[in-house]
């Protein structure tokens, strides 16, 4: 699996985050305390976006019905999901933020 460049990190500032695509799977990458996890943009409710919507701490709520994923683990949080939404691997290096889908 290649690794899909995201961004350099001054341009993902705490707070930020960003979208990019591996293939055909939108991938969101938060910073949160200077930490970048990666989620899949997917709510498991109903297959919504997630990227835009609040983040509180490590939790970031789907702005169409407020199911919340943790971004850590891609655990649902609350209803109406009940199922996590994927992670994938990040790594930092010479400034820049990378991610890839590992699961094939």
């Amino acid at each position: 699996m290649d690794w899909v460049k995201v961004c350099a990190t001054i341009d993902c500032l705490p707070g930020e985050y960003k979208v990019v695509f591996d293939g055909d799977t939108a991938i969101a990458v938060y910073n949160i305390d200077g930490q970048f996890y990666a989620i899949e943009d997917v709510c498991t409710h109903d297959g919504g976006e997630l990227a835009g919507g609040p983040v509180d701490g490590f939790s970031v709520e789907c702005i169409r019905h407020g199911a919340k994923f943790d971004v850590r683990t891609g655990e649902a949080l609350c209803a109406p999901a009940y199922t996590p939404t994927v992670v994938f691997p990040v790594k930092v290096e010479d400034g820049a933020v990378f991610t890839r889908d590992d699961r094939n």
